[in-house]
């Protein structure tokens, strides 16, 4: 009886639809000052696998980023964002405004911005987009503004895991040439062809 209520189970898996498609690494930075609204863009960004780090205003964006008031725009800090997608209306420092000092920073300037708004004016979506944003999403966000963020993505992963791909693939050479040469100690030098 144990053998066939397991073999149920394991044939329902089987069945269950496949989960969103896995984004191993991106981090994406959510901003906006609304409660509601960031708990839905950071719930639909985790269901599609993506790491989240939100937060309720432009000015703590900046403090994270290490972009804060009163600090040169070239010493930003070692916190990695792969994308930043936030509020365009919120109080002190407006996503327009965020997205102009993300893209005035050396160091930042390569991370994508996507905009997000309830209001749907064609003269603030034009100039977001001129100033740099990658995309401008009309709220509510839904999953398919989510699954259509991927295609921003490909220019920072490459720039920032081509270093990380390459020390790894370096590291699984060396692994592999010790592995060899202690089977084999009379090879003092091995170098593996990929």
């Amino acid at each position: 009886m144990a053998r066939t209520n397991i073999s149920r189970e394991i044939d329902a898996k089987k069945q269950l639809p496949s989960r969103a498609p896995v984004t191993p690494d991106i981090h994406v930075l959510a901003v906006d000052d609304s409660n509601i609204d960031r708990k839905v863009i950071e719930r639909l960004l985790k269901t599609s696998s993506y790491k989240v780090t939100s937060v309720d205003s432009a000015l703590r964006a900046l403090e994270i980023l290490g972009i804060e008031e009163g600090r040169s725009p070239s010493t930003a800090n070692s916190f990695q964002v792969n994308m930043i997608i936030t509020d365009y209306s919120m109080p002190d420092l407006t996503g327009y405004d965020l997205l102009k000092r993300i893209k005035e920073n050396a160091g930042l300037k390569d991370i994508p911005v996507v905009i997000m708004s309830s209001e749907n004016v064609p003269t603030r979506i034009k100039r977001c987009l001129e100033d740099g944003a990658k995309d401008f999403i009309i709220k509510p966000v839904q999953l398919e503004d989510v699954k259509r963020l991927s295609q921003h993505f490909s220019s920072t992963i490459k720039k920032s895991s081509g270093v990380v791909c390459s020390k790894r693939k370096q590291e699984i050479e060396d692994a592999q040439s010790r592995k060899i040469a202690s089977r084999c100690p009379h090879v003092h030098e091995l170098r593996v062809i990929a």
